[in-house]
């Protein structure tokens, strides 16, 4: 399994990382990408890939666009390493909690958007509560060839097929999708189907039933793969091969 979308870098697993880890491969999860989300995190998240063989990425979250550096390109230049690095990300909008304004998330993000392109890299997006916004800056600025993923995916059936259809874009799946409450995300994942999905656990946040209300880690990813192959129908080894082959393709080289 490729737990796709982790913060293993968080200092919520700073007292027990290693063994973290090894409950990691001990469930199956034979990748994992550790994900920044401004640049002293994504300095972190480098850190913590090249310590234990993980992946990584470099971003700047909506939340933290207020305080995103002048030159962006330059400080992600300054950390790039492209023997770890594998994405741009976490990017995107974020209008829920609107920590930034948004017209400054909407800038960073242009930003990074270009970041990606110049540096041939899949992008990992944020989206919460900004649809309509974050469509508009896709069809302005992104660049579908070089792939990406809506992490945490929990929009409707109708925002499913818009993602993957006409951006080509891959929906990544968490512990929500366990949760009594998500059935229009349940519906959402049998309109796109399981070429399109990729899993995640977004850890230490939204532990998947039945380890609800713990913290999250990788090793849980197989209680979402277990209620994703229930959703779709589809034998679990299925599901394993089908969403480790599109996250595969979606984090390769270009």
């Amino acid at each position: 399994m490729i737990d796709t979308h982790a913060h293993v870098h968080d200092a919520k697993f700073d007292d027990d990382r290693e063994a973290m880890l090894a409950r990691a491969r001990a469930a199956g999860v034979d990748r994992i990408v550790t994900v920044g989300c401004d640049l002293a995190d994504s300095e972190r998240a480098l850190q913590c890939a090249r310590t234990y063989g993980l992946q990584a990425s470099l971003g700047i979250h909506p939340h933290e666009a207020i305080d995103a550096p002048e030159r962006i390109d330059e400080a992600f230049d300054r950390l790039f390493d492209p023997a770890v690095h594998v994405a741009v990300g976490e990017i995107g909008l974020d209008y829920y909690y609107d920590h930034s304004p948004r017209d400054v998330q909407r800038r960073v993000l242009r930003e990074q958007l270009a970041y990606a392109k110049r540096r041939r890299l899949p992008t990992i997006f944020h989206q919460r509560d900004a649809f309509e916004d974050f469509v508009a800056a896709l069809r302005e600025s992104y660049d579908p060839v070089l792939r990406g993923v809506v992490h945490c995916f929990t929009g409707d059936a109708t925002q499913a097929r818009l993602l993957v259809g006409e951006f080509g874009l891959r929906l990544g799946i968490g512990g929500v999708l366990t949760f009594k409450s998500a059935e229009p995300l349940r519906e959402a994942v049998r309109a796109v189907g399981i070429d399109a999905l990729v899993l995640e656990t977004d850890c230490p946040y939204l532990a998947p039933v039945p380890m609800r209300g713990q913290r999250n880690e990788p090793a849980f990813v197989r209680h979402t793969a277990e209620r994703l192959a229930a959703v779709l129908s589809l034998p679990l080894a299925t599901v394993l091969a089908r969403t480790d082959e599109t996250a595969e393709a979606l984090f390769s080289a270009s």
